[in-house]
């Protein structure tokens, strides 16, 4: 199956509510690599890679996020990552 890659960056109420250990359960339930980190300016930012379906389940699922958030931004770019450079879990930070 074709490895995909999303970088996302995800805006609201989303540090301190759990957003990011929530999103990193979720992602290993599917299989998802990458990170979930938290940005300056209050935003997270979460790169998955896998395949296509789990990406796209995942990437929907990040404005459900932890039962605390309230997420009300979800930017999504493709981006293209050779697969040396692919993340082999999902880590937060």
């Amino acid at each position: 199956m074709a490895v995909i890659c999303r970088q996302c960056v995800v805006g609201g109420r989303v540090q301190g509510v759990f957003y990011r250990a929530t999103a990193a359960q979720r992602a290993r339930e599917l299989n998802i690599t990458g990170h979930a980190l938290n940005r300056p300016d209050g935003k997270v930012d979460v790169l998955a890679c896998g395949e296509a379906e789990a990406v796209n389940a995942f990437v929907e699922w990040l404005w459900t996020g932890s039962s605390a958030s309230r997420v009300t931004s979800v930017e999504v770019t493709e981006i293209d990552l050779p697969e040396a450079q692919r993340p082999s879990a999902f880590r937060t930070g």
